[in-house]
């Protein structure tokens, strides 16, 4: 286990599936809710490891922080994370993003302090971005906070061409890593196809 002390990882658990038929952070994979396994993956690479989402169901999981921004999708609980943060470089992950490996996150982590000026490292894969396995650092917030109050809620219309540390999938594909770590679990379908 490589944990990260100067670096703090979110689980993004905020959303609201019906498709699913329940909250998706419990919906259960390898005989374990998706929440906890989004946990285990994260506190392989940070020693400080937090969910954004509702405290009333997720602090006897983790520390929780509530969104500033309500009901905003994944930037608010993006914004909220960031707002929240002791550190520079910040770690966000979906918790419908069951695949993702601890290698994968090194390597982003590690692009993110080879970029100190960009404020996120972004992966690209599949020709579109992957904005909730990525790293942040704060001072994104302030863009995340001017596109809320806008009600502009596009993670990806936030990306400064001048100030994304862009990760290709032609990078990703070089050092060992496949588009199905991204494969988010939206629906049971996609639920069974995990499992197989």
């Amino acid at each position: 286990m490589n944990q990260s002390a100067d670096l703090s990882a979110f689980i993004l658990a905020g959303g609201k599936s019906t498709r699913m038929g329940t909250d998706k952070a419990f919906v259960v994979l390898d005989g374990s809710p998706l929440l906890v396994h989004a946990l285990e993956i994260a506190r392989e690479v940070a020693a400080n490891v937090s969910i954004v989402g509702d405290p009333s169901k997720f602090t006897p999981f983790a520390p929780t922080i509530a969104d500033i921004f309500p009901n905003c999708g994944p930037l608010g609980g993006i914004h909220a994370a960031l707002r929240a943060s002791q550190n520079e470089l910040n770690l966000m992950l979906a918790v419908d993003m069951p695949l993702v490996s601890p290698e994968l996150l090194q390597f982003l982590i590690a692009r993110a302090r080879r970029a100190p000026s960009a404020t996120a490292t972004v992966p690209r894969f599949g020709g579109g971005w992957q904005p909730l396995c990525a790293i942040y650092r704060r001072e994104f917030a302030d863009r995340a906070e001017a596109a809320l109050r806008k009600r502009r809620y596009k993670i990806d219309a936030l990306f400064d061409p001048a100030r994304t540390e862009v990760v290709t999938e032609e990078e990703l594909q070089a050092a060992g890593f496949s588009a199905g770590l991204f494969r988010n679990l939206n629906t049971p379908g996609d639920l069974a196809a995990a499992c197989e």
